[in-house]
């Protein structure tokens, strides 16, 4: 059976990977010279080559054995995207009004962590699925709240709760500030290991792919 585990690649091999999101654009050019574009995807997808951090025997060790434990791509994990990891950009400190989550009615408890890119012509929402402990802050109608007293965060599901009688009033708006993962696999069912020497080693193609939770 196939699973999430939540435990994190290491992130001083991720630090030197390569990859980003990608889109699937479909195009059609007419007889005109004219072009038709429609978007396959609703939601990018990101990738990911981790064998540039790969610097020494023990990297390649502790590579093997994550691998070996996840069973190749049979099981998820977490992956920490060092150019997109914040709910802020990378050099900002997190703030609990970063992010606008929805607005209240008084009735709904449960709002869903995500982040928009861009503004004004066609900004994009993306859901955060893993959210990392820990880092959360939530405010409603720009007040924080208090974690544990008025909601609680689901770091598995990236949903934000608030206990009852808690319910964000009807126009608040709800936001939050936070760090987070991304949900990956390998997409590969066998490493390609170059040892060199005693105490140098690589693994040149250690690719991950993002996977929808």
């Amino acid at each position: 059976m196939t699973a999430f585990h939540e435990v994190r690649f290491p992130t001083r091999i991720s630090r030197s990977a390569t990859g980003g999101p990608e889109r699937r654009t479909e195009i059609v050019t007419l007889g005109s010279g004219r072009e038709e574009r429609n978007s396959r995807w609703a939601d990018s997808r990101r990738s990911y080559n981790a064998g540039y951090g790969v610097r020494g025997i023990d990297d390649l060790h502790e590579v093997i054995a994550f691998f070996e434990e996840r069973r190749g791509r049979l099981h998820g994990f977490r992956w920490k995207d060092h150019a997109d990891w914040k709910s802020c950009a990378p050099s900002v400190t997190t703030s609990a009004l970063d992010q606008l989550l929805g607005s209240g009615d008084g009735e709904t408890l449960v709002f869903a962590i995500a982040k928009t890119y861009g503004s004004g012509l066609n900004p994009y929402l993306r859901r955060i699925a893993k959210p990392v402990a820990g880092t959360v802050a939530v405010a409603v109608g720009g007040t924080l709240q208090v974690i544990g007293d008025d909601y609680v965060v689901d770091t598995v599901t990236g949903q934000i709760a608030f206990l009852a009688g808690h319910a964000p009033p009807p126009g608040a708006g709800v936001t939050a500030g936070f760090e987070f993962d991304v949900p990956v696999r390998f997409d590969t069912d066998r490493l390609e290991i170059d040892v060199t020497s005693v105490l140098h080693g690589s693994i040149p193609s250690i690719p991950i792919v993002e996977i929808r939770i």
